[in-house]
């Protein structure tokens, strides 16, 4: 069975930065894609970022893009959220979660695991 654990998250003054961490339990980690999804209170879960098998290619919703970046280190089965110049909007419980092969990238059921999730809240 697949374990991802989330850690990182917090509660920062807008314009901060917090960095995100997911560590994977399994050996395969690096042949999967992973991502990172967010779901705030009242609202359904949604894309943030996503990054290929190789880490070559990254992916972002516009919302994050310029202000938040994906990385993984496959020597550690860790997958990384850098997120800068928080906004209150950022707000939400994060997710990661190990991606299957599709082409959908931004879709949360082309995920098969999923963390149990790490709090951010940003203050205005």
């Amino acid at each position: 069975q697949v374990q991802l654990v989330e850690s990182g998250g917090g509660l920062v003054q807008a314009g901060g930065s917090l960095r995100l961490s997911c560590a994977a339990s399994e050996r395969t980690f690096s042949a999967y894609g992973m991502g990172w999804f967010r779901q705030a209170p009242g609202k359904e879960r949604e894309f943030v970022a996503a990054i290929t098998s190789s880490g070559g290619t990254t992916y972002y919703a516009d919302s994050v893009k310029a202000r938040f970046t994906i990385s993984r280190d496959i020597a550690k089965n860790t997958v990384y959220l850098q997120m800068n110049s928080l906004k209150p909007e950022d707000t939400a419980v994060y997710y990661c979660a190990r991606k299957r092969p599709s082409a959908q990238i931004m879709v949360p059921t082309t995920y098969d695991f999923w963390g149990q999730g790490t709090q951010v809240t940003v203050s205005s």
